[in-house]
């Protein structure tokens, strides 16, 4: 049984996220506060957490190193178009955010594919008619291999991850930069993405969001 902990303060979205991972057939210890966070984490080896950004105490982002030390994946709730929040959680670590008011449906799938690639089961994924083999670093679409750079990769990786959901330009570069530490420029993205638009071809829509950013979308 996974272990989950959940950091929030709003007694009402937390009670309703309990019994939502209970009822998963997740063990979730909830804490409201960074104090009680960080007795849970000497107490328990968590699997995941989902954290709060503003907490009475303090801020999620503090929790962040701890949790890494026990190997737990980190995801954070994070303030609707609050960029600044969602670059820092990805720069303080974390592996995914959800922004408030979320989804329920779309929190938990996010939570069991973070622990899907904890435990390895997470090789293939799938965006539009393309197949992602993460094991090999291969992309493929009707048997046939795509052929992408590195970077080309990566950003194919971050839209996989992030289906039907619209990514700022400076979400983009943050995760490429956090990932593999590469550095691009934001006028270089426009052109990377370019690229990888004509070499998928009509097997992913890659959509420009006027004035906010790129959102991609299964066929």
């Amino acid at each position: 049984m996974h272990k989950i902990l959940l950091v929030e303060d709003d007694t009402i979205i937390a009670s309703g996220l309990v019994y939502a991972l209970e009822k998963e057939g997740f063990f979730v210890v909830h804490s409201a506060t960074i104090t009680a966070a960080v007795a849970a984490v000497s107490a328990h080896k968590f699997d995941a957490a989902v954290l709060d950004v503003g907490l009475p105490d303090g801020i999620g982002f503090s929790l962040v190193d701890g949790l890494r030390a026990i190997g737990a994946s980190v995801l954070f709730l994070t303030a609707v178009d609050d960029e600044g929040n969602i670059v820092r959680a990805f720069e303080a670590g974390a592996e995914d955010f959800v922004t408030k008011p979320f989804r329920l449906g779309e929190l938990m799938a996010r939570i069991k594919a973070i622990l899907r690639r904890r435990s390895g089961g997470g090789n293939m994924i799938t965006l539009g008619k393309v197949s992602i083999n993460i094991s090999e670093g291969k992309v493929y679409t009707n048997n046939v291999t795509i052929e992408l750079t590195a970077l080309e990769y990566r950003l194919l990786l971050v839209f996989a991850g992030h289906k039907g959901q619209t990514l700022t330009r400076g979400q983009i570069l943050n995760l490429i930069w956090d990932s593999e530490g590469i550095f691009v420029e934001d006028n270089t993205l426009t052109v990377y993405i370019k690229r990888l638009r004509e070499k998928l071809g009509t097997n992913v829509t890659i959509e420009t969001v006027r004035g906010v950013g790129y959102r991609a979308n299964d066929n």
